[in-house]
């Protein structure tokens, strides 16, 4: 089993760790403490440049060629790097369901703007149990959505809201234009601004149907599973780091048994989470059945990164819950990103419901 990546994965993980090392947590999400678009205007217009929003779309809606996959090690380098953008949003949780489920009309309406960076999209994190969330009605050839879609990062500077809604009790998966919708901002411990969205007899400017819905949800957490990835690795790297240059009693930290017992935990811990990550986004990115994998993946990373982060602080002890110590916006990251699209235990229910237990 060859786990290795292409020279061409390689270049691209080295270019965005090269591009994203000036934008580390503190130059980057400290930055953006207060603003309201809570990404950098500039940072994403060099992303575009970079043709990282087209990465995993076709050369005939605007991308490059590459594959879910490809774009997922810019997902882990923006979690080891902690900048806060909306690729994720726009490329993972919109861009993926209309390049897998959408028609060439859709594509060329949806797909090319997103590739080309022309805007940012919008999808909710939140997994909405069947009797909650929008819903939608038909109006004659249209549709018209009402209820409220949950924690949608980035909806403030989206110009379109991928919106998952029931039709006739099955979820399906419709654009609509924010701007048409409501949105009342959340103050969360999470740098990616995320709203609450109302939408009240708001009519849908397309739809892309059933399997688009489960896609969103499917895409979106296979891309955190590996920015989870990511950003554990990075305080593992830090607390490593910290193990050999912090002395106590004439000898440094790292040369404690206990110490090197909590790294050892962390590393374990980080390699499992990027098997089990890359396991699902590999399935993905194959158009090959993923829901089980996916479900594994976002359930154990969700717990491996908060474990991470703990030891990470047991190392680093009181410094590393000051503000000014970095550690604690990967605590906070790891807090918010356990939630999107399903916490551990949803997906440990899901896993279970799969295995016939319930």
């Amino acid at each position: 089993m060859d786990l290795s990546l292409t020279e061409d994965q390689e270049l691209i993980a080295s270019t965005a760790r090269e591009v994203l090392a000036s934008r580390a947590a503190t130059a980057g999400a400290r930055a953006l403490d207060g603003d309201p678009a809570g990404y950098s205007a500039a940072l994403w217009k060099e992303m575009v440049e970079l043709g990282w929003t087209g990465l995993a779309f076709p050369a005939e809606h605007g991308g490059v060629g590459g594959d879910f996959l490809d774009v997922c090690l810019l997902f882990e380098q923006l979690g080891y790097a902690q900048v806060p953008s909306p690729l994720l949003a726009s490329v993972a949780c919109c861009g993926m369901p209309v390049a897998r489920f959408g028609t060439s009309e859709q594509k060329g309406r949806w797909l090319d703007a997103i590739a080309n960076g022309r805007v940012v999209t919008a999808a909710p994190l939140a997994w909405d149990r069947p009797d909650e969330g929008p819903a939608a009605s038909r109006d004659g050839e249209a549709f018209v959505l009402n209820g409220t879609a949950t924690f949608v990062p980035y909806a403030a500077s989206a110009e379109n809201i991928l919106v998952v809604a029931r039709l006739d009790g099955e979820p399906h998966a419709f654009w609509v234009d924010a701007s048409d919708a409501t949105l009342h901002p959340l103050d969360t411990i999470g740098a990616d601004r995320p709203c609450h969205v109302d939408l009240d007899g708001v009519r849908a400017l397309d739809t892309l149907g059933r399997e688009a819905a489960d896609a969103v949800s499917l895409f979106g957490a296979a891309a955190t599973c590996a920015e989870m990835v990511g950003a554990a690795q990075h305080v593992l790297d830090m607390t490593v780091q910290y193990a050999t240059e912090r002395e106590q009693f004439g000898r440094a930290i790292g040369s404690f048994q206990a110490v090197q017992h909590h790294c050892a935990d962390m590393a374990i811990d980080v390699l499992g989470s990027r098997f089990l990550a890359y396991e699902a986004v590999w399935l993905l990115s194959a158009d090959r059945e993923a829901a089980q994998e996916v479900a594994m993946a976002k359930a154990w990373v969700s717990e491996a990164y908060e474990r991470v982060c703990a030891l990470g602080h047991q190392v680093h002890g009181a410094i590393g819950f000051t503000h000014e110590h970095d550690l604690h916006l990967f605590s906070e990251h790891a807090a918010a990103a356990s939630l999107s699209f399903g916490d551990a235990d949803l997906h440990y229910d899901n896993l279970a419901d799969d295995l016939d237990l319930h």
